[in-house]
């Protein structure tokens, strides 16, 4: 994969994540919403909707509402995982949070499903506390 192939990958992943995360905070999720939490253009997330929608990752209500498909919520819960256990762990070793969930963020689009499932067992077994709420 070439790294603007790469690149392309990562944001669709991180407009899934955030559409998430805006669906557990927000009763629906609109465009201006992804703009404001990801500090975009409107212009930017409509053309990113746009190739979300053709990738069949969200659905858009005649309302404008944005809703995840199955296969756009698998993804966005898959780097939501990764996200959250990354940064907890890294905050865990003291690293500052600004920068732990900066570096999530990096860490959580290139680790293989494999090296994350490894990663995973030895800091749930060694950082009980990075477990994901309930």
């Amino acid at each position: 994969m070439s790294y603007i192939q790469h690149k392309s990958e990562e944001s669709v992943e991180d407009y899934l994540e955030t559409i998430l995360i805006l669906s557990s905070r927000l009763p629906q999720v609109r465009s201006i919403d992804i703009a404001n939490e990801m500090h975009f253009s409107k212009p930017s997330v409509s053309v990113a909707m746009k190739n979300l929608r053709n990738r069949n990752y969200i659905t858009v209500t005649e309302e404008g509402f944005i809703c995840l498909t199955e296969q756009g919520l698998s993804i966005a819960q898959t780097v939501y995982e990764r996200h959250s256990l990354l940064s907890k762990w890294l905050m865990q070793l003291g690293v500052s949070p600004d920068t732990a969930v900066a570096d999530a963020c990096k860490m959580e689009h290139d680790i293989s499903p494999e090296s994350f499932g490894a990663l995973k067992k030895h800091i749930l077994l060694h950082f009980p506390s990075c477990r994901p709420e309930d």
